[in-house]
């Protein structure tokens, strides 16, 4: 049974005459009514929860089965950080003891921030714009999220495009980054291995290393970022391909990306589970796997280790981006969003442990084959896929059905996510934007081809170094204050127990104290802390020995700032359009619009102390 926070009579308008309104009457009309009628805007209603109702006025699409948004979700938040970052975080900040600030972690803020965003969008059944209903002035993260979003689109579906570029090249009888005889090759290149994978250094560089940096991005045409060139037409056309899979994917909105990640979502274990048989199989894959594995509890002492884990936590869940709001709004309103929440964030840093397994495996061969140190070989980052471990493929039997297969994964695992990125942003838009709703075919399109249109700055000779510079302030200090912004106003100033009588309507029984503690809370704090010490240790970009100029720094910041200014320009924009006087102005802006009615009566439950205290 689902219970119902206001009174029913209030429902008359919505009944009848199907129903007699009756302040008595059973809950299980109202659930038949959720059922029936979810996603209808129930007009002259005070009653009705704005999560029932979809303001569009039309019917809600919702995913044509509960699988479907499981894997969209987890999708969403496996993507190549978990295969690239988090097995080289934990072999570096102590093996196996990692895991226990990444845990702790993990329960106090990644679970509940997730939990949190999961129930917002199934409840409200709006974008990362739209949810805002519930205290309008708070509405601006939402367009921060969305900026973010389309930031990241702009350089992570060229990541994408190296992928497929790889596997082009891969359906050959012997890998283009095996020799160093190729047009692409410089006199530093040396088939004997070598410590250094950088053509920025004047050491010899490996044929991997010369296949990345000159082959692929012709990084030799390039003296920095204020010498770009013209788009190369290979990577362009791989961008090109990449976009017009995303088009058709994201076009007709859940109903086709719901079927599209049926083979996203699911193909990265089969290949990981692959890779991992072949891995354990080569010499030196346990020394590999037991320096991954190693203990060491010291490490623990170390301010780094945690906040690398912390850091880890905050981006590897994929909270802050809007897409877990978008998604979860496609949900159907009594769907189990607690038990979703457990599920996808458990599988998701289950994947990035079970990852490690497949990388150090293979590391580990490859510092016993080259006869050093496992550090020489480990690494992260774009560095880890298309440069070290192309090089371990290329040395065992049959390697170019090894590299179809490896890069295959890249691929899935890149797509899903910046599907989710995508959606984020047309799903947050066209919910704001009613009139966009008839024109889903038309914006998707435009979103898409816009973000394609940026992204060819990624993919000139000096495209590395644009790359480079989104990668670094696109979704770092700001991702951090949106979710930051999003939990104070969720738990303060909407009310934790106002959100928590909203996940009892839809599930049946409220959050316990633990998530409602750390929502108000630990949450919070943790946030702030993180923006603090992400500001405190900021670092400039660079590639390799490459030092960006003061201004490519300086319109960096620009883009971090765009979305963070968002927040306090969306608040100023609503003071100033709301009646009244300032304390009037104050109340209609932390009010849910359903109860602004209550506002000129005077009650306002924002202005009384046991909104504060109460938990």
């Amino acid at each position: 049974m689902i219970e119902g926070r206001p009174p029913v009579g209030l429902m008359s308008s919505v009944v009848a005459p199907a129903k007699p309104a009756n302040n008595m009457a059973p809950k299980e009309v109202e659930l038949i009514l959720v059922k029936e009628q979810n996603g209808v805007q129930f007009t002259n209603s005070t009653l009705v929860s704005p999560g029932r109702a979809h303001s569009s006025g039309e019917e809600r699409e919702t995913w044509g089965k509960k699988i479907d948004f499981l894997l969209s979700v987890i999708g969403f938040a496996v993507d190549l950080a978990n295969v690239w970052r988090f097995p080289y975080l934990c072999y570096k900040n102590g093996g196996g003891a990692f895991l226990v600030p990444y845990l702790f972690f993990m329960v106090i803020a990644g679970m509940p921030l997730f939990y949190m965003e999961l129930a917002l969008g199934q409840y409200n059944r709006e974008g990362a714009a739209g949810v805002w209903k519930i205290c309008p002035v708070f509405k601006g993260v939402g367009f921060t999220v969305i900026l973010i979003s389309l930031y990241v689109g702009f350089y992570y579906n060229v990541i994408i495009s190296w992928a497929l570029f790889y596997l082009f090249s891969s359906f050959t009888g012997e890998l283009p980054w095996v020799h160093c005889n190729n047009t692409w090759n410089s006199p530093n290149c040396s088939e004997l291995w070598t410590f250094n994978t950088s053509l920025n250094d004047t050491h010899k560089s490996t044929p991997a290393a010369e296949y990345f940096e000159r082959g692929l991005l012709h990084l030799q045409d390039s003296e920095g970022i204020d010498d770009l060139g013209l788009p190369r037409w290979q990577l362009t056309s791989c961008l090109a391909v990449v976009i017009v899979v995303l088009y058709f994917s994201l076009w007709k909105g859940v109903k086709t990306s719901g079927k599209v990640v049926w083979i996203t979502a699911t193909m990265p274990y089969v290949v990981l589970t692959v890779l991992l048989l072949r891995g354990v199989t080569l010499p030196g894959a346990i020394d590999g796997i037991k320096a991954y594995l190693s203990v060491d509890f010291l490490r623990l002492c170390e301010a780094q280790v945690w906040i690398e884990a912390a850091t880890q936590i905050c981006f590897s869940l994929g909270v802050g981006f809007g897409v877990l709001i978008a998604f979860s709004s496609y949900n159907k309103f009594s769907n189990n969003c607690y038990r979703d929440a457990i599920i996808t964030s458990s599988i998701n840093s289950l994947t990035s442990f079970f990852s490690g397994f497949v990388i150090f495996s293979f590391l580990g061969y490859m510092s016993q084959k080259h006869n050093v140190a496992l550090e020489e070989v480990a690494t992260d980052g774009p560095g880890l896929v298309f440069i070290i471990y192309p090089e371990a493929i290329a040395t065992l039997p049959g390697s170019s059905v090894w590299a179809v297969i490896f890069f295959i994964m890249l691929l899935t695992l890149g797509i899903d996510s910046a599907m989710g990125g995508m959606e984020s942003v047309i799903t947050g838009l066209i919910d704001e934007f009613k009139f966009l709703h008839r024109h889903r075919e038309l914006f998707t399109l435009f979103v898409v081809v816009s973000t394609f249109l940026v992204s060819l700055f990624c993919v000139t000779n000096g495209g590395i170094y644009v790359f480079t510079l989104l990668d670094h302030f696109a979704a770092g200090t700001s991702i951090l204050f949106g979710v930051l912004i999003e939990a104070i106003g969720i738990a303060w100033f909407y009310g934790v127990d106002r959100f928590s009588d909203d996940i009892q309507e839809m599930v049946g029984h409220r959050p316990g104290l633990y998530w409602r503690l750390c929502w108000k809370f630990v949450s919070p704090c943790f946030l702030l802390f993180m923006v603090v010490v992400s500001f405190a240790t900021f670092n400039p970009p660079n590639y390799g020995t490459y030092v960006f100029p003061t201004w490519a720094n300086t319109i960096g910041w620009c883009i971090a700032i765009s979305s963070m200014t968002m927040v306090p320009l969306y608040a100023i924009y609503k003071f100033c359009t709301l009646p009244g006087r300032f304390c009037d102005k104050v109340a209609y802006a932390i009010t849910p619009e359903t109860e602004h009615h209550l506002v000129e009566s005077g009650e306002v439950r924002q202005f009384t102390l046991r909104h504060w205290l109460v938990v």
